[in-house]
């Protein structure tokens, strides 16, 4: 039995849709799982909901490259199954937070770190990541952290 109710729940979604006979999301569903069991394998150990969610979003991340790809080189057939890809991968992460609530969380940590030039940005983006687990990407702690610490 898995540590993760997350996988359990994927693995769940994979068995009702091979019976609904959705084979495209049926193999999504397989990738997801296959990039999870691999992960697992690589560190021998079952991985809990956190750690589900953060292999998801890199799975996510590579689909939002490919997206981008597919767009640049006018392939409208690729730009469709990624956007399904994505979409259904989307399902399974956490919410994402609104700006003003990301504003306020990095606010926060540049109060706890006692931050106070764009010299303490490392500082920073460890302890928001840390605190965000998953809640907004990388780049948009980055960019805001940036701005309020004046840089």
């Amino acid at each position: 039995m898995s540590d993760s109710p997350l996988l359990e729940r994927i693995k769940q979604d994979t068995i009702a849709a091979m019976k609904a006979g959705e084979r495209d999301t049926v193999g999504i569903l397989r990738m997801l799982q296959a990039s999870i069991k691999q992960v697992e394998v690589d560190t021998r150990k079952e991985l809990d909901d956190a750690a589900v969610v953060k292999v998801l979003r890199g799975y996510a991340k590579k689909v939002k490259d490919s997206l981008a790809s597919a767009r640049d080189a006018g392939r409208d057939d690729l730009v469709a199954a990624a956007e399904r890809e994505l979409a259904l991968v989307e399902r399974y992460l956490p919410a994402e937070l609104d700006d003003a609530a990301l504003e306020a969380q990095v606010k926060a940590v540049i109060a706890e770190t006692g931050a106070a030039s764009p010299r303490d940005m490392g500082k920073v983006m460890k302890a928001a990541m840390a605190r965000l687990q998953g809640q907004a990407d990388g780049s948009r702690v980055s960019a805001v952290a940036r701005r309020l610490l004046g840089g």
